[in-house]
């Protein structure tokens, strides 16, 4: 079975489930494989190098059969992309419950996950393209902003007007980043060895323009960096041999970082010297030594990044595991001498229960967001930066199938925007409902070592039980559907991470379960932060009277 036609979710609101919740995992699933969204949606990748929706194509079409019959007692169970199991729970239960990616931990390595997908036991469901939530680039670009923003503040007075920032990766979701970085000001250089991604980022609005040649897009980005004038350059090539170069030739370089699809050695980063079609024979051929390749241009790839940090240049990895790669298979603990971007700029936000909170119109209106957006600003008229982030994303920003938008709210704030949300969908402000998640790179649902719980200030960096509890108590809250993930991010072995969906759909019950939810999810990250020891975390506690038992308590 496989793809015949383009996948649309269905606009409007004429429902073909029995109820709104069931109708907005069916649209969002549905719209993860839209051609505007997916990286390769023709193969159920979402984005991520090898992030799927669904298992195969059966599983999807049960998957999608099942949830048009679901009734509104009924909980779906989604087992690694593979619909497994129907049970009555109650109306205020989650439709769906999502499990992906999980092994038990001594088997938990790459090649044994490859070999459960070849027997069709298992799918890598990345972060949220296995929980149906992924709203293409846009999902990550707020973060990347606020990463490059707090990088200004820290560095260079606040502003990267005039200076050069240099990354590789222009995917799903390192495509981010050209427009994250010009939204502060910046020139940009992104390196990425697949012309069509670029390409796309360019159609997107995403990246200014495409480059085949270093030399052609270091004159233009000269240019720039002279009058000071915000732009981006996707150019063709190889981080593995263009930042040497730029090593050698003394470039001054004022900001470096790196999204490539590092977390994969099989899927994602390609080796120098060779284009997708010969990487594609070679990976085939030689499983064994297209790895070794691969280690060896991250190794070049680490080496270029600690010759520019020595160099002067602000250096971090923006976390899809190139440090952890090149330290665990090559020995080179010195990878981890540039920081991760949590706990460089992040974590005070997570401390404070702030996140990617993101929303779709399932009415497929562009009208609905802009009503969302407004009702925002008219909610929180004192935050100025929320103010510019939402004007920002209303200029820039081109929606990639259903309409949507992301912007990180605090503690108490998702609340208050859910309650607004649903106000909007019960007096027909939006002509449907409105679907809420978030990423599962959140405040409280995840633990990754290498990224998101780096460096932790009580050394709790690999204890995977908060992931745990979050999605536990989004699923006794009644989220619409709740996902647990493993090796999202940063590959298998290397993080746990929970996902959360609750819809506005402007009823009495709808209201009282998104207020539930979206006080105890982002509540879990502050939980999280203050029993680790983060001041910031605690005082938001005390302050907004978060009940946490062991905090402040004695031994």
């Amino acid at each position: 079975m496989t793809l015949t036609s383009p996948i649309r979710a269905p606009r409007g609101t004429s429902l073909s489930c029995r109820g709104w919740h069931q109708e907005a995992a069916l649209r969002m699933l549905m719209n993860n494989l839209d051609p505007e969204v997916a990286e390769r949606p023709e193969n159920l990748v979402v984005y991520g190098g090898a992030g799927k929706a669904a298992r195969d194509w059966a599983s999807y079409h049960r998957i999608v059969d099942t949830l048009r019959r679901l009734k509104n007692d009924e909980t779906l169970l989604v087992q690694s992309g593979k619909p497994v199991g129907v049970f009555r729970t109650h109306d205020q239960a989650p439709r769906v419950l999502l499990a992906n990616s999980w092994i038990v931990p001594r088997w938990a390595t790459w090649d044994r996950f490859r070999q459960l997908e070849a027997e069709g036991l298992t799918m890598y469901g990345q972060m949220t393209a296995g929980s149906w939530i992924y709203i293409g680039t846009q999902g990550i670009l707020q973060g990347t902003y606020e990463t490059f923003a707090a990088c200004a503040r820290q560095h260079f007075g606040g502003d990267l007007s005039g200076r050069l920032v240099v990354t590789a990766g222009l995917g799903g979701m390192g495509g981010a980043q050209p427009l994250a970085a010009t939204m502060n000001g910046a020139v940009f250089l992104g390196i990425d060895v697949d012309e069509g991604r670029i390409q796309r980022r360019v159609d997107q609005g995403y990246c200014d323009r495409i480059a085949h040649d270093l030399d052609e897009a270091l004159d233009v980005l000269e240019g720039a960096c002279e009058q000071r004038k915000p732009l981006s350059v996707g150019l063709v090539g190889n981080a593995a041999e263009v930042l040497p170069e730029l090593v050698r030739r003394g470039l001054e370089v004022d900001v470096v970082t790196d999204q490539t699809s590092a977390h994969d050695l099989r899927l994602g980063y390609l080796p120098a010297g060779y284009g997708l079609e010969a990487a594609e024979v070679f990976r085939t051929s030689d499983p064994t030594g297209y790895q070794e390749a691969v280690l060896d241009s991250m190794e070049a790839h680490v080496s270029a990044l600690l010759a520019l940090q020595r160099a002067g240049t602000v250096a971090f990895d923006y976390g899809n595991n190139l440090r952890g790669q090149v330290a665990d298979h090559r020995g080179r603990a010195d990878a981890f001498e540039v920081p991760g971007f949590v706990p460089e700029y992040i974590r005070p936000l997570f401390c404070r229960g702030s996140g990617p909170f993101r929303w779709a119109a399932l009415s497929g209106d562009a009208g609905d967001i802009a009503a969302t957006d407004a009702a925002l600003l008219d909610l929180f008229p004192e935050n100025e930066h929320l103010h510019r982030w939402i004007k920002l994303a209303q200029e820039k920003v081109q929606f990639q199938g259903l309409p949507a938008r992301i912007c990180w709210l605090e503690y108490g704030e998702r609340a208050e925007a859910g309650e607004r949300f649903n106000w909007l969908v019960e007096t027909g402000r939006v002509s449907a409902p409105l679907v809420i998640g978030r990423d599962h790179l959140d405040t409280g649902s995840v633990a990754s070592p290498n990224r998101e719980t780096e460096g932790m200030k009580d050394g709790s960096d690999a204890i995977g039980d908060w992931p745990l509890l979050n999605a536990m108590l989004n699923t006794a809250c009644g989220a619409t559907w709740v996902s647990l993930h493993h090796g999202g991010g940063v590959g298998i072995g290397y993080s746990m991470h929970s996902g959360m969906v609750c819809v506005a759909d402007g009823t009495e019950s709808g209201g009282q379960r998104l207020e539930r939810v979206l006080t105890a999810d982002p509540g879990t990250g502050v939980m999280r932060h203050a029993d680790a020891g983060y001041d910031i975390a605690i005082d938001t506690a005390r302050e907004r009277g978060v009940d946490l038992p062991s905090v402040g308590a004695g031994a």
